[in-house]
This record gives structure tokens, C-alpha cells and sequence, in this order.
């Protein structure tokens, strides 16, 4: 008894330290912080019913050097491109008032922030500035080391000198990641 007791918490204990928490936010909630202690936002852009969505989740969103960096230099949020929160941006109110309640984890209707902001595939990865204006939404599924090259690109704002393609394109291959990824 007392061995499984011992196995269960060596166990517990290894599931915890592997699996790393982003503090997520809403966008409201961000914006409002952003007025007191200014950040960059990593805002994820998501539905119930999408697959690399989940993904990301799992593969990117939990890896340890991933969660630690956005934690200490973004603010995090979590929106459903296809919810149903009332987001308040620049002085303008958006919902989703065609959402449909019992197609919630189903394709639902885009919400109009999602809309506003130009989002038409998932998952999207969209960073903001410190003063709340879009610097690029990233789409599709992203690796650590992939979303890594792009939190340090905005971090520092390196990507105000990236004026061309063929700039982007020797940073990429400059660029040394740093992120540990495990294979599970």
C-alpha cells in the first residue's frame, strides 16, 4: 500500500512539473492590465471543434520553456474565435449575436472581434503591442521552437526592422532556438 501510495505521488509530482500552466486571461482582462504595466499580448485564437487547436494546447501551449516565457514577457490570452464573450477593444463593444448555444463545441458563427481583427482560419496566434494594435496574426499550428522565433521576434520589437521578406527569411535562419521539446 504504502509503495502504490509512493508511486501515485512520484507520478503526480513528474505529470506536474512536465505539463506547464500559461496564465491565460480574457482579452478584457489583458487590455485593462495593459494600462497600468504595459505588456505585448499573445492572444490565441481558437474553437471548441478544432483539432490543431487542441494540438497546440497540448504540443506547445505546455511546454515548459514556452509557458515560462510567455508568462514573463506577454500577457496570455485565451478567445474563441467562435464564442460568445463580449469583447470591449478601442472604444467598441463586439459579440457573436448569432452564436448558437447548442452548437458549442460545433462550427458556430465567427465572433465579430474575430472579424474585426481578420481571423478566418484556426488556430491563429495573433500578437499585439503593448498599446493594444495588431503586429501579425501567425496562423496555423506552431511548434515551440516555431512560436519561439516569433515571441522573441515581437518581444523586442525586432520585427520593426524586418521591413522585407529576404530580411525575414535571413533572420529565420540566423535564429538559434533555445526551447527544450520532449517527445511524448
Amino acid at each position: 500500500m504504502k509503495k502504490t501510495i509512493l508511486l501515485l505521488t512520484i507520478l503526480a509530482f513528474s505529470l506536474q512539473t512536465k505539463a506547464q500552466k500559461i496564465n491565460w486571461l480574457s482579452l478584457n482582462e489583458a487590455l485593462e492590465l495593459q494600462k497600468t504595466t504595459p505588456k505585448k499580448i499573445m492572444m490565441d485564437v481558437y474553437t471548441n471543434w478544432c483539432g490543431p487547436c487542441k494540438l497546440l494546447d497540448k504540443k506547445t501551449f505546455q511546454n515548459k520553456d514556452v509557458a515560462d516565457y510567455v508568462n514573463k514577457n506577454y500577457y496570455a490570452v485565451k478567445f474563441n474565435g467562435e464564442g460568445n464573450e463580449t469583447v470591449n477593444f478601442k472604444g467598441n463593444s463586439y459579440g457573436n449575436p448569432n452564436y448558437d448555444k447548442t452548437k458549442e463545441n460545433k462550427r458556430n458563427s465567427s465572433h465579430g472581434f474575430a472579424n474585426f481583427i481578420g481571423i478566418n482560419a484556426y488556430p491563429t496566434i495573433v500578437f499585439m503591442s503593448e498599446k493594444g494594435d495588431l503586429i501579425m496574426p501567425l496562423r496555423g499550428f506552431q511548434n515551440p521552437n516555431q512560436l519561439e522565433l516569433y515571441l522573441k521576434l515581437f518581444k523586442n520589437d525586432e520585427h520593426k526592422n524586418i521591413t522585407t521578406k529576404e530580411k525575414f527569411e535571413t533572420y529565420n535562419k540566423n535564429f538559434k532556438p533555445e526551447f527544450k521539446v520532449t517527445k511524448d
